[in-house]
């Protein structure tokens, strides 16, 4: 990406600077499909007000200080910033998240492993596990769907667990526990019926990794060895020890991987063994559960 195309618009009106925000977004990357989106959410960033809003008020003129703010952004839309690290936070299930670039960006596609888990026939008391939790998206979508439940997340990385921390809190959702741990490495020998898991699962040498949003996060969260299949490997063997008998381990992983993930979880003894697919029929979710009396 280039810096944003100096398109002349002398015009400060609502309608004429997301004109000119788009066409730079736009003219920057070709293959951005949802530059005029963007246009909007930083624009109504800088006036603090709705995408609405916007549309009802288009004649009305930027102040100089929100036109300064709005082209910097632009600008930087331009040269490849994720919007969310622009704005500082992103909207997942029903909450707003604080994001930075210590973890991943939450995606909507994230949202069918909380339907999944949500849709699972579990004890009124569930404990839950979320491995890898970042902003503490899974963790606390579910815990604001189910206050009952025993909710952790853990994360490596003490900047994510500070991050979801302060997530849990904005949201009102204190009760949810956040650990610093590798996998289950700080982890007591507990057991629960739940755990939930959107791990790195991105071939290192994948042209994915030069594309868009995701040059701005970290490569930990994303890449896990030549076929982006180790995390989920050492998970489904590891999670034996910390499921309940007929405890549910939930995996999110890239639509070319759920055959060889059945494959892995048949091959751990694990049963009723499904994957879930998004609105676009691509395998997204693939989840198993601990046999009874599993030794």
């Amino acid at each position: 990406m280039t810096k944003a195309p100096s398109f002349a618009c002398e015009d400060n009106s609502i309608a004429a600077q997301l004109n000119w925000a788009a066409k730079s977004i736009q003219s920057a990357d070709s293959s951005h499909t949802s530059f005029l989106l963007d246009a909007k959410i930083l624009l109504s960033h800088c006036l603090n007000c709705t995408t609405t809003y916007l549309h009802t008020w288009p004649e009305k003129a930027l102040l100089d200080s929100q036109l300064i703010q709005f082209r910097d952004l632009v600008e930087q839309r331009c040269i490849g910033h994720p919007v969310a690290h622009l704005i500082g936070y992103r909207d997942f299930w029903t909450l707003r998240l604080q994001v930075s670039n210590a973890t991943l960006i939450p995606r909507p596609e994230t949202e069918l492993l909380v339907e999944a888990a949500l849709d699972l026939d579990l004890p009124s008391q569930t404990s839950v596990l979320d491995l890898g939790t970042g902003t503490g998206a899974i963790a606390l979508a579910l815990a604001s769907e189910k206050s009952n439940w025993q909710v952790m997340g853990v994360d490596k990385s003490p900047d994510a667990i500070l991050l979801a921390t302060n997530n849990a809190i904005l949201n009102q959702l204190n009760w949810v526990q956040f650990r610093q741990s590798d996998w289950f490495a700080n982890i007591a020998q507990q057991q629960f019926d739940l755990i939930v898991t959107n791990p790195p699962y991105v071939e290192q040498h994948s042209p994915y990794l030069t594309q868009g949003d995701v040059r701005f996060e970290p490569s930990s969260a994303l890449t896990s060895g030549m076929d982006g299949l180790d995390d989920i490997r050492f998970i489904i063997v590891q999670a034996r020890d910390y499921l309940t008998d007929s405890g549910w381990l939930l995996i999110e992983h890239g639509f070319e991987q759920g055959s060889e993930i059945r494959f892995l979880f048949e091959s751990n003894a694990y049963v009723d063994i499904q994957t879930k697919a998004d609105f676009n029929g691509l395998e997204r979710v693939t989840m198993a559960k601990k046999a009874e009396n599993d030794l």
